[in-house]
């Protein structure tokens, strides 16, 4: 699939506008909603293209280490600051200990490190809006349909997004994301910076083809859950599937544009209510991380 470049020129002042379109007709929106689950983390390569980051630590059948998350930092979508922040990050791992990300430290899950991280969401939609709610730590994100960035944005932990509909397709695009010692784009540490822009594409596919790529997925990076999985995914085939795709620029971070995919299907698992607070104890591991903190006010 070929994502159209977006400009957007934050330091210069300038702002995304979406093209002057009235809302899709309600009839014709595809219908997302419903549980979606997957049972592996991280993010899909596209068949072709720059690839986003792997985990050089792999286990015995040789999927991914869930416990040691050391990054390709020879990746050359990184730039050279960013891939020694990510070798650095995996010589800790590689000691046992972890680095803060907004999992272990009880952060916003911004994107696209949400995508990396979360194995079961929902998608509630609204004539003006989406809202996004993911199992782990209860994330919720918020976009705004047929609406634009503001023209002076103010970053905040979640950034800001507005989407809208590109006929079977839901197009969200998300600016102004905090940047900071949680800023992660994915789970090795890949840093993002004031210039981060994302672009997803929802579509619901084929479930055969998502049963395909899932399973193709995990025999990379493992399955969480072992054999059942964690997620209780629909077996049936016959249901559709949905397909994230999602392009990442960060010029400050990245040398090119890359994209991947997540691919989701029916589940079955009960909602289940968690609870996460800011703490300074990191009792995985003995050790802690200091809350974060601003230097400035933001207001």
């Amino acid at each position: 699939m070929t994502i159209g470049r977006l400009l957007f020129g934050l330091m210069c002042g300038s702002v995304l506008v979406w093209p002057a379109i009235g809302a899709q007709d309600a009839a014709s929106v595809p219908d997302f909603t419903g549980m979606w689950g997957r049972n592996a983390f991280n993010f899909e390569p596209l068949p072709s293209g720059p690839v986003p980051l792997v985990n050089l630590k792999r286990v015995k059948d040789g999927t991914g280490d869930a416990l040691q998350l050391v990054g390709d930092y020879m990746n050359p979508i990184l730039k050279p600051e960013a891939a020694e922040k990510v070798r650095q990050y995996g010589e800790i791992s590689k000691l046992g200990r972890d680095y803060p990300d907004p999992s272990n430290s009880c952060g916003a899950w911004a994107p696209p490190f949400t995508f990396a991280m979360e194995l079961g969401m929902q998608m509630l939609q609204k004539k003006d809006g989406i809202t996004f709610l993911y199992a782990q730590d209860d994330q919720v994100r918020h976009v705004r349909l047929n609406a634009s960035h503001p023209a002076r944005l103010t970053p905040t932990p979640m950034g800001d997004s507005v989407g809208h509909y590109e006929g079977d397709t839901l197009v969200v695009d998300t600016v102004g994301i905090k940047t900071g010692v949680l800023g992660l784009v994915d789970r090795y540490g890949t840093p993002r910076s004031d210039a981060f822009h994302l672009v997803e594409r929802y579509r619901l596919i084929d479930g055969a083809a998502a049963k395909e790529a899932q399973e193709r997925h995990e025999k990379v990076d493992g399955r969480v859950g072992g054999r059942p999985g964690a997620m209780a995914i629909v077996p049936d085939t016959n249901i559709k599937g949905l397909q994230l795709q999602f392009t990442v620029e960060d010029p400050k971070t990245f040398t090119t544009p890359w994209s991947a995919n997540v691919t989701y299907r029916r589940s079955s698992e009960e909602w289940q209510e968690q609870v996460c607070a800011d703490d300074t104890g990191n009792y995985l591991n003995e050790n802690s991380h200091p809350i974060p903190r601003a230097d400035r006010p933001d207001f």
